[in-house]
């Protein structure tokens, strides 16, 4: 009898890796959806158009980039949740993802149980910039003019609830200022008001505002991730700049439907940190405001946890109201 549970239990064993093996070996076995939640041109886009041959190579498959914009993100999020789970549709999302499963009362979709975190590519440079009418030259002086005058220093956003809003309020949060917030639909409006000096300052992306930066029509005071940009090596972090343990960084990686098999999920992560580290990307990731990651999938859902959780506080401690 024993001996008979040993040969059952062996060839469930056996099955059990079988089927494991089919189905990576299920992968790529048609062309395969690179669905960019945001419209074509932007940042994100163009990523995954750099990214799609090399992963159509790796494959032997057609990788096609399919913009599924609207809702934040969340209307080409909600596709991909509502995909077949074998790996033939795969997600590029960025930080608004996790601020959305804060921010919204309610999404067609849940972030966290049905979406499968399986690479983040990158960690994204964003960099705290002011109108060279304002009288500060770096961080403390900065804050020093806030505090001396608090809440007549506005700032512009990309919109409520948009990264670069709500790393602004947790800068405020931290330095303990005032500064009235004024949203703009996008990087295409808050920019130039920037510009035209009707917002004071901004936390932006990088890539948005480095042609102004060198051209003289922005001053960057530092930037808010854990360290300095290779394309401004001169400019400080934030922490490094005075404010101890402030570190904001966004983020771009692949997700996949939550049921899809472990080694599928595993498969696209080990190739999307291939790509991620291809000498030519490494080369044009700074232009675009990233620097590459290319981690693990246990690693990335541990990032993506608790950026849900700290944009929850932040929302909660500023008041933010939640979308419909």
């Amino acid at each position: 009898m024993r001996h008979e549970i040993r040969v059952v239990a062996l060839a469930c064993a056996v099955a059990g890796l079988a089927s494991a093996g089919a189905h990576a070996q299920g992968f790529a076995s048609r062309p395969v959806r690179l669905v960019v939640p945001w419209a074509a041109g932007g940042t994100v886009d163009t990523v995954g158009r750099a990214i799609a041959p090399k992963l159509t190579e790796m494959w032997k498959q057609p990788v096609v980039v399919e913009n599924r914009a609207g809702a934040g993100g969340n209307i080409g999020a909600d596709a991909v949740t509502k995909a077949a789970p074998d790996g033939h549709t795969i997600l590029v999302g960025i930080t608004a993802l996790a601020i959305s499963a804060a921010l919204y009362k309610q999404l067609p979709f849940d972030p966290v149980k049905d979406l499968a975190p399986a690479s983040q590519m990158t960690a994204s440079f964003t960099v705290l910039v002011v109108h060279p009418s304002v009288p500060a030259q770096n961080v403390r002086e900065f804050v020093a003019l806030a505090k001396s005058q608090p809440g007549k220093l506005n700032y512009g956003s990309t919109g409520p609830g948009s990264p670069p809003h709500l790393t602004m309020e947790l800068f405020k949060s931290a330095t303990g200022i005032n500064l009235l917030h004024v949203p703009y639909k996008g990087d295409a409006f808050q920019i130039p008001a920037l510009l035209a000096g009707e917002v004071q300052a901004a936390i932006t992306p990088l890539a948005a505002a480095i042609g102004h930066i060198k051209a003289g029509k922005l001053r960057v005071l530092a930037m808010t991730g854990a360290k300095r940009s290779a394309v401004i090596p001169d400019v400080p972090t934030v922490v490094e700049a005075g404010v101890p343990g402030f570190v904001e960084q966004g983020w771009l990686g692949l997700f996949l439907p939550s049921a899809t098999p472990r080694e599928v999920v595993n498969r696209i992560s080990a190739d999307a940190a291939r790509v991620t580290h291809m000498p030519d990307l490494i080369a044009r990731w700074p232009g675009w405001g990233y620097e590459p990651v290319g981690g693990k999938p246990e690693e990335f859902a541990a990032q993506y946890r608790r950026d849900i959780e700290r944009f929850s506080r932040v929302i909660r401690e500023a008041n933010i109201p939640k979308l419909d």
